[in-house]
């Protein structure tokens, strides 16, 4: 039986790389599978992995219709086994209901793949859609981490290091890099500690530079 499948976990937690194998791992099997994506980090129909892979995608706008497009794909003599959904959070709770409707109407399995919340800490509403829809959910095995070295639980906006909790939800950026200098718009892991003090690793180290005690208490 067709199953819908979720995929989660935070940040830089190789949800994208996962995506990417389990298309090379059914596509091995000679199974035809169709790869969206939304909002991808490098650019418009692309699915990429901080890991260097990257793989053209169908741009899964909020206009896209998942139910009529793979019907009229079968219906134009298209043969479709699976759907690989990536940056799924980004989907509208419509589009989720469709994707539920090709698993169960169709019997096509589709693999969805995305994060929970938000930068503010709330549920994306294609997230949480899918939460209440996915035959199973699974949480990724790979523990991101903060900049403590504790398990990262929590995705944080900065605007040149600084932690932001205002905003638009869809702000296309990166997780930070440690060793550089931090960009205007950047997204880093943290504990749920220092989300909540918005410390982030660029605030971290300019209190240690000038001697101040960090609030860990």
């Amino acid at each position: 039986m067709a199953e819908l499948q979720y995929f989660t976990g935070t940040m830089d937690s190789g949800k994208s790389t996962l995506a990417l194998q389990t298309n090379h791992n059914h596509a091995a099997r000679g199974r035809i599978g169709l790869l969206f994506t939304s909002h991808d980090r490098a650019g418009s129909a692309k699915v990429s992995s901080r890991l260097g892979l990257v793989q053209e995608a169908l741009e899964a706008g909020p206009e896209l219709d998942f139910w009529r497009h793979v019907v009229d794909g079968l219906t134009h003599g298209a043969r479709i086994d699976y759907l690989i959904c990536d940056e799924a959070q980004f989907y509208t709770p419509e589009q989720v209901e469709q994707l539920a409707r090709v698993v169960d109407e169709l019997q096509i399995d589709v693999f969805c793949f995305g994060i929970l919340t938000d930068f503010r800490t709330r549920l994306f509403p294609g997230s949480g859609r899918l939460v209440e829809l996915a035959d199973r959910m699974h949480v990724l095995q790979v523990e991101a981490l903060c900049w403590c070295g504790k398990r990262a639980t929590h995705n944080a906006r900065t605007e040149n290091g600084e932690m932001v909790t205002e905003g638009e939800v869809i702000v296309v950026g990166d997780v930070e890099s440690q060793a550089g200098s931090p960009p205007e718009i950047g997204y880093e892991v943290l504990c749920r500690q220092h989300h909540r003090r918005r410390l982030t690793a660029a605030r971290a180290r300019a209190v240690s530079m000038i001697g101040e005690p960090l609030p860990f208490t």
